[in-house]
């Protein structure tokens, strides 16, 4: 899935599903992986994670991306060059 990047900052600070964004204040990166019928989540922050900015405004983050959602779900996968891949 194509992710979008949406920036945080004062007036916005909420991603939807598939979005990142770095907090323009701070310089933290955060994200919301894709939903889909059986999983849902909030945002959660990378800062466990290494991510690498491109040219083109992209980010590919290391290592895979886990996280517990709602009802213990779970996503695991990886987002490069802006696109979501789950494993």
């Amino acid at each position: 899935m194509q992710g979008v990047r949406n920036d945080l900052h004062e007036e916005n600070w909420v991603l939807e599903p598939g979005e990142y964004g770095k907090n323009l204040e701070t310089g933290e990166w955060f994200m919301r992986p894709p939903q889909s019928e059986t999983f849902h989540s909030g945002m959660g922050n990378l800062n466990n994670h290494t991510v690498v900015e491109h040219n083109d405004g992209t980010i590919t983050v290391s290592p895979s991306i886990l996280v517990t959602g709602h009802h213990d779900k779970q996503w695991h996968g990886y987002l490069e060059h802006g696109i979501w891949r789950e494993v």
